[in-house]
């Protein structure tokens, strides 16, 4: 594979660019993607994010389009709105010496706005699959001009439900347009994708021994539900954080977690559904820039989060399938940086953490929690190091009269620097210190995912046995179960026992605390496009 961009074959225009940005060397990715992709071939990617991948789609895609033919040559779609914005600034980075014209189109913006920009000869759209969709229904959004399509995050698209829209979308462009698809990972659904909708597509794969990051370190710890917000406390003490990126299983938890953060007194912020676009921008601002050094965030809107580095991954609550863990630690490690990813876990949720382990093929290591003589040892160098720098930089003329003042009133100046070291930490008194001990970890546990036969099976101590309208007909597994009570309830996937699917109807066990509000909360949602109806079995 190439060394240097020079050897890639791009225009110079496309190199200035390049240097301009301080690119030096193509990646792994870049290296093997973009020589195919200038020879007209399809490509199907397998890389993770901060890999350069974006790069290696858009230069070719920039090099091959002719920017003084009207209409849109181009399209790439991505499953979220961040994403799309993201990439989007990407691709006009790129090609600012070609004098490209790209428009972003998601949901939550006007329609208005974006058909006017329509208008305007864009040559480049980078889209969501919904909105993208609906601006081509609508007659307002031309591909027969598409030369190029790029589908990004494939994998999440899928996950996401969107694969009739996408298939829609391939539909209605040319057949004898160039294709490439990059997802972390290449599941049946993306291969099956590629085999329908892809000509002879060419395999870039980023070899590595493990799906996740060499340089991320990852760890865990065992604790039980009640304790996890202390022990993310005590984490956040102790680590040398930079920036964190939490992540919370639903919209609700991440909105609760971070107004406990926000009582503790640290600066965090919540990123999720609920917001509207310009909040969530205004929230990613703040972030980057470093005014908020905590966000959390559930997968969904993380996607496509562009942040140069955060320095670490807190799972709050451990994902449910594998491929989002992936995703999750991927945003930190980046452009060859030390990350770390913190995952905390429940002693019923280790079996999810063998999984995750399985699948990226990398042992995460046990760690234990630190200790309250921890805490405040990290307290006191945190400060002593504030002060030497406030010694070694700034003049204290002002403050030395005081001192002195204060001395010749007879007092001892020991006890004054004490006194005012107190007055400075006085924000600590926010951040009480919680001994966290770990959970016993269950060693012969239930499995939460386990498939029951037959509805007549007994029920655990402590659980109360529902019966869903839904079944096996309906194309649903037991981690679609999990899934959407866990995501429309707010309760933990460690909550949920045992399943059992028959023809038409699902057996599932919860704890009994959380089964009336589990069937409540479920009243208006939806599984494989079916109203669920929860009752008690």
């Amino acid at each position: 594979m190439s060394n240097t961009f020079d050897t890639l074959g791009l225009r110079p225009e496309l190199l200035q660019t390049v240097t301009e940005l301080g690119y030096e060397n193509p990646t792994p990715i870049q290296s093997g993607a973009i020589p195919l992709l200038l020879n007209g071939c399809d490509v199907l990617g397998q890389a993770q994010t901060g890999t350069g991948k974006t790069a290696a789609f858009s230069l070719p895609m920039l090099q091959t389009l002719e920017f003084d033919v009207p209409g849109v040559q181009g399209l790439i779609l991505t499953p979220t709105r961040e994403l799309a914005i993201q990439v989007s600034q990407a691709v006009f980075r790129y090609g600012q010496h070609r004098g490209v014209r790209v428009l972003p189109i998601y949901g939550g913006q006007s329609y208005t706005r974006q058909i006017n920009r329509l208008k305007r000869d864009t040559n480049i759209v980078v889209g969501t699959p919904g909105r993208t969709l609906d601006l081509i229904n609508q007659g307002v959004l031309d591909l027969s001009g598409v030369k190029y399509l790029v589908l990004d995050e494939a994998d999440e698209m899928l996950k996401m439900g969107f694969i009739e829209d996408v298939e829609a979308i391939l539909s209605a462009t040319p057949a004898t347009r160039q294709t490439a698809l990059f997802s972390a990972t290449l599941s049946p659904a993306i291969r099956k994708l590629a085999a329908n909708y892809m000509r002879d597509p060419q395999p870039v794969t980023i070899e590595r021994k493990t799906l996740t990051v060499e340089e991320t370190e990852q760890r865990y710890y065992i604790v039980n539900e009640t304790a996890k917000l202390a022990a993310l406390a005590l984490l956040l003490e102790v680590e040398p954080i930079e920036s964190v990126l939490i992540f919370a299983r639903t919209k609700i938890g991440a909105g609760e977690l971070s107004e406990k953060l926000l009582e503790r007194g640290y600066t965090a912020e919540a990123l999720h559904g609920d917001l509207t676009q310009a909040a969530r921008e205004t929230v990613l601002r703040r972030f980057r820039s470093g005014q908020i050094a905590i966000l959390v965030a559930t997968d969904v809107v993380a996607r496509g989060v562009d942040i140069p580095h955060v320095s670490h991954v807190i799972n709050y609550d451990i994902p449910l399938d594998p491929e989002d863990y992936v995703h999750r630690i991927g945003r930190t490690g980046r452009a060859g940086r030390k990350g770390v990813a913190l995952s905390l876990i429940t002693p019923r949720e280790k079996r999810h953490l063998n999984a995750i382990e399985h699948f990226t093929r990398q042992k995460i290591t046990h760690d234990a929690l630190p200790d309250r003589k921890a805490v405040l040892f990290q307290r006191d160098v945190r400060f002593v190091n504030a002060l030497n720098r406030l010694l070694e930089t700034e003049t204290l003329d002002s403050e030395m009269e005081l001192v002195a003042e204060l001395h010749n009133a007879g007092y001892n100046l020991f006890e004054v620097a004490a006194a005012v070291m107190r007055m400075a930490r006085a924000d600590e008194v926010k951040r009480p210190v919680e001994e966290v001990k770990e959970a016993r970890e269950v060693i012969k546990e239930r499995s939460p995912f386990k498939e029951k036969r037959g509805r007549h099976y007994r029920s655990e101590a402590g659980m109360t046995k529902l019966k869903m309208n839904i079944g096996h007909v309906h194309g649903i597994r037991p981690g679609d179960i999990v899934g959407a009570i866990a995501g429309e309830t707010g309760i933990p996937g460690s909550a949920i026992g045992a399943i059992s699917i028959e023809k038409k109807q699902t057996f599932v066990d919860v704890e009994s605390a959380h089964a009336q509000h589990v069937i409540k909360k479920m009243r208006k949602s939806k599984l494989r496009g079916q109203p669920v109806q929860l009752v008690t079995a």
